[in-house]
């Protein structure tokens, strides 16, 4: 396998344990990036980015990157927390009153963004093309009522965060979510990261797909036993209506859509550099980046059926549970993306990682890929 890019020799480890990625047949392409203190020490892709194999992964590819697109969404409330414009523990409902329905009055945009305001999905089916209705999602949303009591625990919302905290973003800068994101984040770092694509980087786009005969760990065996056997539950529902939500990625329809929570694409430069940006200063004060990695929810997941702990729209290291660490040191902070893609900071080593792949591994938090890439970058530093 041809391995493009470069990388400090000191970090030769890291480059054979990515090209030994690929001594799996079913790997198709990836890129990581690894800055230290903000310089580029490791940039690396390799594979294929089309449907067939036939293209190469380029420099410039770019990739779903789903729930990485998270945090960069949290940061993006947060900036407008420190403009006075939004605030963490105010009432949604006063910029959005319609969402004050259903019992839900008193949830704050804190909740939203460490997942406690019982909120992960919707009870009532809506049909496939209700996805890309931002007015219909968001609607539903106001209506719903909340699945526990809010602040009572915690649940991942993994495709309504980017309706429920992309609407208050909308209200508040009076821009769609992805051109506040690209306006506040990805144009001042310089970032080829997107939520809500053009059609004419669409060449660009690696197509993705599911490898197979892996069941996964133990947590991606339950989540599809509880969303196979329980389809009304809140975890089926969470991942399944629209029922579109799972089987759209490579859709034109999705590419363009402004999904906050799932749909970003860029590549592991983008990653890294984001995170980067977050270490030095650059996107957040002092007190909003401890905001944003202070725990605020920790314990069993009433979405994931999983141990989970997180801040404010990023996941905190769980450095004893094996699907939950990303491999660096316990105060490491990021997302990770279904199928394997991840972006995260370790603020004490000042590392900024980035992974991406087009080929979706079956794991719910942490990637094994990126974990091993990682725990090679550990030993190396």
């Amino acid at each position: 396998m041809q391995i493009q890019g470069h990388f400090e020799l000191k970090f030769e480890a890291v480059r054979e344990a990515f090209a030994a990625l690929f001594d799996d047949p079913q790997e198709r392409g990836a890129a990581l990036c690894i800055q230290i203190g903000g310089e580029t020490v490791v940039d690396l892709w390799a594979g294929t980015a089309d449907k067939d194999g036939a293209e190469v992964w380029h420099s410039d590819t770019i990739v779903n990157v789903f729930s990485c697109t998270k945090t960069f969404t949290a940061v993006t409330a947060l900036q407008l927390v420190e403009e006075g414009k939004l605030n963490l523990d105010e009432p949604v409902a006063r910029l959005w009153p319609e969402f004050a329905e259903a019992g839900k009055g008193q949830i704050t945009l804190r909740q939203l963004l460490c997942h406690q305001a019982g909120l992960p999905a919707l009870r009532h089916l809506l049909p496939a093309d209700a996805l890309y209705n931002w007015q219909a999602m968001t609607d539903a949303l106001a209506a719903e009522q909340p699945w526990w009591t809010p602040g009572q625990g915690h649940g991942y919302a993994a495709m309504t965060y980017g309706w429920l905290v992309g609407e208050l973003i909308r209200r508040a800068d009076g821009r769609v979510p992805g051109e506040s994101i690209a306006a506040r984040v990805s144009r001042p770092l310089g970032l080829d990261f997107h939520v809500g694509l053009a059609d004419e980087e669409f060449h660009r786009v690696a197509h993705i797909a599911r490898g197979k005969g892996n069941p996964g760990d133990e947590a991606a065996q339950r989540l599809l036993q509880a969303t196979m056997r329980e389809p009304t539950s809140m975890t089926a529902r969470a991942f399944t209506n629209p029922p579109s939500m799972m089987t759209s990625t490579n859709k034109p329809e999705w590419r363009r859509m402004q999904q906050p929570a799932a749909n970003g694409h860029g590549n592991a430069r983008s990653l890294a550099g984001f995170y980067s940006g977050l270490l030095d200063g650059r996107l957040l004060e002092a007190e909003s980046l401890g905001e944003l990695t202070r725990e605020h929810s920790l314990g069993m997941d009433k979405t994931l059926l999983t141990q989970t702990r997180f801040g404010l729209g990023c996941m905190l290291d769980q450095p004893q549970v094996p699907n939950a660490t990303y491999g660096l040191g316990p105060k490491a902070f990021g997302h990770p993306g279904a199928g394997g893609s991840i972006g995260f900071a370790d603020p004490e080593r000042e590392v900024a990682f980035g992974f991406v792949t087009n080929t979706l591994g079956p794991y719910v938090l942490m990637d094994p890929r990126a974990q091993k890439l990682a725990h090679i970058v550990a030993q190396v530093l």
